[in-house]
């Protein structure tokens, strides 16, 4: 894939903004009175995949919020600052206006039923089988959680953590992997979960690769995301949105949150297993998350700083990309499309998105000072690769702020199949929208440098 046009940012003092306009060598000086360009169109329409701008040279000019500017337009000083002051504004912004507020922490009734214990991946690994269960209510769902942890550990190991799409018995052709019911990706509210079949067993294997994972020392823990919230428009009727909005005929509220939201309080209970765990580290956790959950990995990560290191694959708009830069998917196209992620406010703001007063680089710059790592790949068009590393990119000055090398001495775009950054990794990976070797190469990679620290 070609890289895209040279972008140079140039910070504006008098509006706290960043500006950028596509194919620039030399930047256009913008003033204070100069008003942000549209960068969405202003009308809705049915789903159409052809409303996607895939040409570089029609992104408009667009402004970046300044993460390190407070809400009454004062700058961070310093870290103490960062982490008292600016780090809750932002987090508050990103519930207000995207995600939703994700109401409490672990429930009263949190419980865990041990399922099964087993040898697995030709004895390299133990394989267990949990069950999270957060209420008696019969109406809540339970988390159905499969792990795996070298056989051959001393003592407590590092993990990578993520949600599944497809069941935990595709992570892996073991037939000792419980089956339960299974939502075909359909969006259809009206649609009933059927059976999981047992030709389905391994068939994304590839997006997890566990053998890899143990053998290189890591524990991976995994679980269903439609187990805890289906991914449909169903007005919140079902998932566990039932255990805290006691009233599913009630008005949401614009802030309520969306299901994103609901998914990212499920990693957050696996981690409170995690904690439970003697062969776990609780201090070495990795949460990874593709395309919508990968969405889901930075939205927990952001909220629950229990987890070491963040990983974001193939995310798009709504993740790791940036909302104002126009191309694939965009604020607008994804509220028409999948309005159930995100929360009411986010949907009617979405036609001008400078109405948003936050974007995507400030949510990456929540993970810090933790290790980030965002990752793109070359035929991925919809979720925007160079949006994507721009976020990267202008998450930056908040490391450098905290002491942290950041991106490191990265400029621009880097080539295809050559990661880049520090605290803050990146790569451009041949290939279409999906999780390869190659990728957990690099995570793999990336978290022992920073865990061997």
């Amino acid at each position: 894939m070609k890289c895209f046009a040279t972008l140079l940012l140039t910070l504006f003092t008098m509006t706290g903004g960043l500006c950028y306009a596509a194919g620039q060598e030399v930047p256009v000086k913008k003033t204070a009175a100069d008003k942000p360009a549209k960068v969405v169109p202003n009308k809705r329409s049915p789903i159409d995949w052809k409303r996607l701008n895939r040409d570089p040279q029609k992104i408009p000019p667009f402004y970046l919020p300044d993460p390190l500017v407070l809400n009454n337009g004062y700058r961070v000083t310093d870290a103490k600052q960062w982490q008292t002051v600016r780090r809750p504004q932002l987090l508050e912004l990103f519930a207000e206006y995207e995600y939703g507020h994700t109401p409490g922490g672990k429930p009263k009734e949190f419980a865990v039923e041990k399922i099964s214990e087993s040898k697995a991946l030709d004895g390299k690994a133990i394989m267990r089988q949990i069950t999270l269960k957060f209420s008696s209510d019969p109406k809540i769902p339970k988390l159905h959680v499969l792990m795996f942890v070298p056989a051959d550990a001393k003592g407590p190991v590092p993990a990578f953590v993520g949600l599944n799409f497809k069941g935990n018995h595709t992570v892996c052709n073991d037939p000792n992997i419980v089956t339960g019911m299974i939502w075909d990706e359909q969006f259809d509210p009206a649609a009933l979960p059927r059976q999981a079949k047992e030709e389905e067993r391994g068939t994304q294997h590839s997006r997890w690769e566990p053998e890899f994972l143990v053998e290189n020392g890591f524990a991976l823990l995994t679980a269903y995301y439609q187990d805890i919230d289906v991914d449909v428009n169903d007005e919140f009727t079902r998932g566990i949105h039932l255990l805290y909005n006691k009233d599913s005929n009630a008005r949401r509220t614009d802030s309520q949150w969306g299901k994103i939201g609901s998914w990212a309080w499920a990693l957050s209970r696996i981690m409170d297993y995690i904690e439970t765990d003697k062969s776990i580290n609780a201090k070495q956790v990795c949460l990874i998350g593709h395309s919508r959950l990968g969405k889901t990995a930075l939205w927990a990560g952001a909220q629950d700083e229990r987890f070491a290191i963040v990983i974001s694959n193939n995310s798009g708009c709504g993740g790791a990309s940036l909302g104002r830069h126009f191309f694939g998917e965009f604020p607008l196209f994804l509220a028409d499309v999948r309005p159930h992620w995100f929360c009411e406010k986010y949907h009617r703001l979405a036609k001008i998105v400078e109405q948003i007063p936050i974007d995507q680089h400030e949510l990456i710059a929540l993970i810090a000072p933790r290790p980030v790592y965002v990752a793109s790949a070359t035929q991925d068009s919809g979720a925007d690769p160079e949006g994507e590393f721009l976020s990267a990119l202008n998450a930056d000055v908040v490391y450098k702020l905290l002491g942290l090398p950041g991106i490191g001495n990265v400029t621009a775009m880097p080539k295809p199949d050559c990661p880049v950054g520090e605290t803050i990794g990146y790569h451009l990976r041949t290939g279409k929208h999906q999780v390869t070797l190659y990728d957990w190469q690099q995570y793999v990679r990336f978290a022992k440098k920073h865990f061997m620290q």
